[in-house]
């Protein structure tokens, strides 16, 4: 009966218990956890409040040097208004729009095949292909522009939207081509050999088995080409003068800024409205995004 009556031995706190029981204090989790936290989100997100708060003050604000630049007294759409209505924004984000996507799709497709014929087929010399195609992202698009305006201007494609949906590939498709083929990589060859021996071909093993499987990573790439397409400049700068065909990046920069007279409620209200698409996407495909880093099928 005293042995049944006796307490029973506590377990003795492991190291890892100990060593992380110092984040169990609210004064430490605030040191560590939020505070970095605030300090990261104030950062992020402070450019987008600038952006709002100097598209709706009206010009006497903006030009004052009294009172609180980072607050409204007497909000005004009168910026939007302009650069809605009296500008060839509307036009400028269509382009935009138009050539990012036909870009992208057409960067994709080509970047499918190339990846799925590295990666799988293993023919002699896919590592080196596919280390010449990630040293052509590496190029940078300022020294490509000048080769590049030369063929654009021969081909007749010089201010029009085919000279923008055919040179941006070639920034696209090794960006998107690298990042499918660490993707393909992790997708297991058993799936593709029991295809094989069930008599399917390498067609159907790509549109019925790899492609499904590689949802995130198109998902992934798509949304860094789509981005890549949005903000580029310099090509876009180059190979379009007219108005009408300029894409966000340059018609905000270039016609609301007249001579040394900066627009910038104007300037502020179109950089608003840009970013807007792409923030909208990458918050909504969030959950493909970090999974087509993370890889895809594990064995």
């Amino acid at each position: 009966m005293a042995e049944a009556n006796s307490p029973v031995p506590t377990k003795a706190p492991t190291s890892d218990s100990v060593g992380m029981s110092y984040l169990e204090t609210p004064s430490r989790k605030f040191v560590t956890i939020y505070l970095p936290l605030i300090v990261f989100l104030i950062v992020l997100l402070f450019p987008f409040y600038w952006m709002g708060i100097t598209s709706v003050k009206p010009d006497n604000e903006l030009l004052s040097r009294t009172g609180n630049p980072f607050w409204v007294i007497a909000p005004t759409l009168a910026h939007f208004d302009k650069l809605l209505f009296h500008t060839s924004y509307p036009e400028w984000m269509w382009n935009t729009v138009l050539v990012s996507v036909v870009a992208t799709f057409f960067s994709l497709a080509c970047s499918v095949f190339a990846a799925y014929a590295i990666e799988r087929l293993r023919f002699s010399g896919a590592k080196q292909v596919g280390l010449a195609i990630f040293l052509a992202y590496l190029v940078p698009p300022s020294i490509l522009f000048i080769p590049l305006a030369a063929i654009v201007y021969q081909l007749g494609l010089f201010d029009t939207r085919w000279a923008l949906i055919l040179t941006y590939p070639t920034f696209l498709i090794p960006f998107a081509t690298w990042l499918l083929m660490g993707y393909f990589r992790s997708i297991p060859f058993e799936l593709e050999e029991c295809a094989l021996i069930d008599g399917a071909n390498r067609w159907q093993i790509l549109t019925k088995i790899i492609l499904p499987l590689a949802v995130p990573g198109l998902i992934s790439a798509g949304i860094f080409a789509f981005t890549l397409s949005w903000n580029e400049f310099i090509y876009a700068l180059t190979f379009v003068s007219s108005s009408e065909i300029k894409t966000v990046p340059v018609g905000v920069v270039t016609e609301l800024v007249e001579g040394d007279v900066y627009h910038w409620g104007s300037l502020m209200a179109g950089a608003l409205l840009g970013s807007l698409p792409v923030a909208f996407i990458y918050s909504f495909f969030v959950e493909y995004y970090v999974s087509g880093l993370t890889g895809s099928v594990k064995e």
